[in-house]
């Protein structure tokens, strides 16, 4: 009887090992950090989800948004995107083309939005894109 209790509980730590590696491997935020240190670009948004910020990589710069809800002509949408840069330092390199591109890529996933960028990028922008 205790050695075949013995094998249940074995089976059961082996049965938890396995879904907390299969669980690291799909974490979202882990693949972010991949993206970061490969310097590509990475999206982790929840598009469902109006009240979850959306964070996103893009040659090793870290970008938070905070989207916010609002009113179009048919429906409730994502109508405002406020970018900020957690490590300023991160930004080295970084080019009106580059910022040009990551808002096609937001605008992509949101038509309606009007996307701001908060400080120090927004010092980069000559012409707002609309």
């Amino acid at each position: 009887m205790i050695v075949l209790l013995f094998r249940v509980l074995i089976f059961i730590a082996l049965a938890c090992i396995l879904y907390t590696i299969f669980q690291y491997f799909r974490n979202p935020r882990r693949k972010l950090q991949i993206a970061k240190e490969q310097m590509e670009f990475f999206l982790l948004d929840e598009e469902q989800n109006s009240k979850k910020n959306l964070q996103f990589v893009y040659k090793g710069c870290l970008f938070e948004g905070e989207k916010y809800l609002g009113t179009t002509e048919q429906s409730f949408e994502v109508v405002t995107i406020q970018i900020t840069a957690p490590e300023p330092l991160d930004l080295r390199g970084l080019t009106r083309d580059d910022l040009y591109f990551l808002e096609k890529e937001l605008l992509i996933r949101y038509p309606y939005a009007q996307i701001e960028w908060k400080h120090p990028i927004n010092k980069l922008l000559i012409t707002p894109v609309k």
